[in-house]
């Protein structure tokens, strides 16, 4: 009679979940992802628009370490590249960027820059920001 009981006993330990189980279970996590999800994906968009800040103070900061060696700020036509690489001067004494590459923005685009710049500014560098458009209110840039 014991071995009855424990033969059932176990046939139900190894039953496995219902679907309806499965069900309320993935209810619930997508509920959590639609609560959650977007507060994520805010802070997601935020950190992007941090980083690229940081990144125009680094290469403004290289930017006037190349100026101080070289007596003027890169042409637009040298660019950024003129932190890494020498645009043909005896005085350059870079690179500038400690990963001797120039980065690209968080959004995987390359950084603007012009000089002289458009905005009472020696130069312009700027982001197109989230949306890639130019001239946007979510651009980031030196001069604002």
């Amino acid at each position: 009679m014991q071995e009855l009981r424990d033969k059932r006993e176990r046939k139900k330990l190894e039953k496995g979940f219902t679907l309806m189980e499965i069900m309320v279970v993935l209810i619930i996590i997508s509920l959590i992802v639609g609560i959650i999800g977007p507060r994520i994906y805010k802070k997601l968009k935020q950190g992007r628009i941090i980083t690229a800040k940081a990144q125009i103070q680094n290469l403004e900061a290289a930017l006037m370490d190349f100026n101080a060696d070289m007596g003027r700020f890169p042409t637009t036509e040298e660019g950024l590249n003129a932190l890494v690489q020498n645009p043909g001067s005896d005085m350059w004494s870079g690179p500038y960027l400690s990963k001797k590459k120039v980065p690209k923005d968080p959004w995987g685009r390359d950084y603007i820059y012009a000089c002289p710049g458009n905005h009472d500014t020696p130069y312009d560098l700027y982001s197109k920001g989230p949306d890639g458009q130019e001239g946007t209110d979510d651009d980031i840039c030196n001069w604002k």
